[in-house]
């Protein structure tokens, strides 16, 4: 079972119920998925680009990302319906948890000049999200097979109701917020 996982169930779910005031236990905020995405815009003149990206997101996840495709077009762009814009991967239970804990205790303490990650990322129901700049902080990345240093977002999608329930569910996870 996922270190993580095993914290939630022992230690976090007692003390959320202890500071709001929850009757029932399943009224306790849980994850409930991760979605990371990575953009590539640049995936319309080169496919081969969408193929590292997706062996790098593979890795990192530990799940074979999906493509995911333009709605519409847009001439300003080039960009017709259908073609490549980037991938992403939904992550659930097991690897949900790995993956968070990978990123708090491994990937972020490896970020440059890093002091925590902003408390106001919320998006008022209870949802984090979070903008890395460089996938090279992930252990499971080679820096030499990189071809592009790329971005991502991580979306951690919870039950809470509000984002004071999410906030304090993702402290005493460890997610290292800034003062």
């Amino acid at each position: 079972m996922a270190r993580l996982l095993d914290m939630y169930r022992n230690e976090v779910v007692g003390k959320l119920r202890e500071e709001f005031g929850y009757t029932n236990p399943h009224q306790v905020p849980r994850l409930e998925k991760i979605t990371v995405n990575v953009g590539l815009g640049e995936a319309v003149q080169n496919a081969k680009v969408l193929e590292a990206t997706q062996q790098v997101l593979g890795a990192i996840t530990g799940q074979h990302p999906v493509i995911a495709r333009a709605r519409r077009s847009i001439a300003g762009f080039k960009l017709r319906e259908g073609m490549p814009i980037g991938v992403f991967v939904t992550l659930r239970r097991e690897r949900m948890w790995e993956f968070l804990d990978r990123l708090i205790v491994a990937a972020l303490p490896r970020v440059k000049d890093f002091r925590g990650v902003s408390p106001r990322a919320f998006d008022g129901n209870g949802n984090y999200n979070l903008g890395i700049r460089e996938q090279i902080i992930f252990p499971e990345v080679s820096v030499d097979k990189v071809d592009r240093v790329r971005g991502m977002n991580i979306s951690i999608v919870t039950t809470a109701t509000s984002d004071d329930e999410a906030r304090e569910l993702l402290r005493l996870l460890g997610m290292p917020f800034r003062k």
